[in-house]
């Protein structure tokens, strides 16, 4: 797969309530998140309540998403950022991202994101402009607290 845009690749800020629900989770399937497909419900409310929710289509089909959860002033924190396999490294992910921070206008201060650590992380978020905590100078503190089943 190459770099380059695809023909018919539209990314957009969307009303995450207009996403088809079966291209939503066979999205997430296809990736492998599968906690995700447990509960769609849970899905669907976790999308309505974004703050922002961006998504990639090819000829239509959703093949990607994004969003954020932020009090839209002085703190946005990146969730979930999938590509649908087939659709990976031709620069959906980082358009996706592009189009959910320049939609904050003014000062939004920090752009938070916890994941793991698949291979390719690093490399993808530090090329859309992002850092590590522990290579930030002056040095910062991350905590977090997973919750119990």
């Amino acid at each position: 797969m190459t770099d380059q845009p695809l023909r018919n690749e539209t990314v957009v800020l969307v009303d995450p309530a207009t996403l088809v629900p079966a291209e939503l989770l066979a999205l997430y399937e296809a990736v492998g998140w599968t906690a995700y497909l447990r509960d769609p419900e849970s899905l669907r409310r976790a999308l309505a309540n974004s703050h922002r929710v961006a998504a990639a289509f090819v000829d239509g089909r959703l093949v990607g998403t994004a969003r954020t959860i932020s009090d839209g002033e002085s703190i946005i924190y990146l969730q979930d950022v999938l590509i649908h396999p087939d659709h990976q490294r031709r620069g959906l992910g980082r358009r996706l991202i592009a189009v959910l921070f320049d939609s904050y206008e003014g000062f939004v201060g920090q752009r938070v994101l916890l994941t793991d650590s698949e291979p390719g992380q690093r490399a993808f978020y530090e090329a859309v402009g992002m850092t590590e905590v522990h290579d930030i100078d002056p040095p910062l503190r991350a905590f977090w607290q997973l919750a119990k089943p």
